[in-house]
C-alpha cells in the first residue's frame, strides 16, 4: 500500500446503521483484516451511559487510537467529536485513516455536516463515504415506525444518507423480503448501492478509500443540510438503560429472567448487550440481543482479576423502559450468598424424584452443585440454584 503522505487530508469512514444491525461487526472485521494495509483511530459512540463496544474490540488492534463518546453523536456530544477529530489529528503519525462508527439511533446528518461547516476540520479531513448497515429482519419495520410530530426516524435518515448500503443477516430473510427491502432501500435513496452480507463480512476494499461521498446529492435531498441551526430532535420514549456492578451471576437464574423479558417486551428492546461474570465460569460472558433475538455465550476472554473484583456491565436500549425494574431483577441475579452445602455433604438430588448423593463441586460450570449420585455408575448430575426444589438435605 502507498502511504499517505503527510500534506493530503486524512480518510474518514462513518459507519451508521440502525442498532443491532452489525455496525461493530463489521468495524472489527475491518480492523482485524490484514489485506488493506492501513491502520485507523476509531471513534466508537454508544447511546448510553456506559460502554460496551470498546470492551469488546479485538486486542489484536492495540496499534489503532480508540476514542469513546457517550450519548447521541448527533446531539450532546457533536462538540466532542470536532475534539475528537482536532486531538486525532495531532497523531496523524500514527494511523492512515479514522472510522466513526455512530450510535444506532444517531442521524447522520450533523455527523456528516462536521465535516463541511467546521473549517478545521474541514481542512484536515475528506469524508470518504457513509457506509450504513442494515438488519434483513428489521429494517422494514424500523422504516415504517411512526415517530412523535417533528421527530425523524433515524433509520430513514441513515439510508437516505448512505453512499453504501449492506443489508446484513440476510439469512433472517426469504428472497421476495429481500427483494421488497431494496425496492424499500432504493425508494428513499436511488443511487447508492447495496451489497448483501452475512455476519457483515464484506471485503474492506469494498468500503475503504472508495470516495464516495458527494455533498451536492446531499443537498439535492436536503437543501437546508449546511444550516447549522437547523433542529434536531429525538423520540423521548426511547431511552438507555446501564448499569455497572461488581459481583457473580447465577447462569440459571440470568436465563430465566433474560427469557422471560424477551417474551414479554422484546418488540420494545431495540437493543440490549453486556459482559458479565458468571459464577463458577472463569471467562467473560458476552451477550447481545436486538428485539427477541438474543445471543451469549461464554467468550474465549478471561477475566483478569480476581473472582470478587468482576465488574458486570449491561446496557437495554428500547421503548418505555423501567429502569429501575431492569437494574433490580439483575440484581436479584447475581450470588449473594454462601451455599448451604459443602464438598463432601451427602444431599438428594432432585432428578424427577429425590436420589441420594454426595456434593463433589461447588460453583462448576455455572451451577451452584456437582453431585455424585450413590448409584452403580456413580452418575454426575447439576444443581443449578441453591434451593430446595434442586437439591435438599438427606433425610
Amino acid at each position: 500500500m502507498t502511504k499517505r503522505k503527510m500534506a493530503t487530508k486524512i480518510p474518514v469512514t462513518v459507519l451508521t446503521g440502525f442498532l443491532g444491525s452489525g455496525k461493530t461487526t463489521l468495524l472489527n472485521r475491518i480492523l482485524n483484516d490484514a489485506t488493506h494495509g492501513m491502520k485507523f483511530a476509531v471513534i466508537e459512540n454508544e447511546f448510553g451511559e456506559i460502554g460496551v463496544d470498546e470492551k469488546i474490540l479485538p486486542e489484536t488492534v492495540d496499534e489503532e487510537v480508540i476514542e469513546v463518546m457517550n450519548g447521541c453523536i448527533c446531539c450532546t456530544v457533536r462538540g466532542d467529536l470536532v475534539e475528537a477529530l482536532k486531538r486525532l489529528h495531532k497523531r496523524v503519525d500514527k494511523f492512515d485513516g479514522i472510522i466513526i462508527e455512530t450510535t444506532g439511533l444517531a442521524d447522520p446528518a450533523p455527523v456528516v455536516q462536521t465535516f463541511f461547516v467546521d473549517e478545521t476540520i474541514r481542512d484536515l479531513y475528506s469524508l470518504d463515504s457513509v457506509i450504513t448497515v442494515v438488519d434483513a429482519k428489521e429494517i422494514l419495520t424500523r422504516l415504517a415506525e411512526e415517530k412523535p410530530e417533528g421527530v425523524e426516524n433515524e433509520s430513514v435518515e441513515q439510508v437516505c444518507f448512505a453512499d453504501k448500503i449492506l443489508l446484513n443477516k440476510i439469512d433472517l430473510a426469504n428472497e421476495a423480503t429481500l427483494i421488497k427491502i431494496e425496492a424499500e432501500l432504493r425508494k428513499l435513496n436511488p443511487t447508492m448501492s447495496i451489497t448483501r452480507c452475512l455476519h457483515a463480512k464484506v471485503s474492506p476494499k469494498e468500503l475503504l478509500n472508495i470516495q464516495a461521498f458527494e455533498l451536492k446529492r446531499v443537498l439535492d435531498f436536503e437543501p437546508d443540510f449546511l444550516d447549522e441551526d437547523a433542529e434536531h430532535e429525538h423520540d423521548s420514549t426511547v431511552s438507555s438503560v446501564s448499569c455497572r456492578i461488581k459481583g457473580n451471576v447465577n447462569q440459571a437464574m440470568l436465563s430465566k429472567w433474560i427469557g422471560r423479558l424477551i417474551q414479554e417486551d422484546g418488540a420494545n428492546l431495540y437493543r440490549y448487550k453486556g459482559i458479565l461474570a458468571i459464577k463458577g465460569v472463569d471467562e467473560k460472558f458476552i451477550f447481545q440481543g436486538v428485539g427477541m433475538l438474543f445471543n451469549g455465550n461464554i467468550s474465549d476472554m478471561k477475566w483478569g482479576v480476581p473472582e470478587g473484583e468482576r465488574e458486570n456491565i449491561f446496557v437495554f436500549i428500547g421503548k418505555n423502559l423501567d429502569h429501575e425494574w431492569l437494574k433490580e431483577c439483575f440484581k436479584a441475579c447475581l450470588v449473594t450468598k454462601e451455599l448451604r452445602f459443602k464438598v463432601g455433604d451427602k444431599v438428594q438430588a432432585n432428578i424427577g424424584e429425590y436420589t441420594d448423593g454426595t456434593i463433589i463441586e461447588l460453583w462448576d460450570d455455572g451451577n451452584a452443585y456437582r453431585i455424585e449420585l450413590d448409584d452403580d455408575e456413580k452418575t454426575n448430575v447439576y444443581a443449578p440454584i441453591d434451593v430446595n426444589s434442586y437439591v435438599r438435605p438427606r433425610k
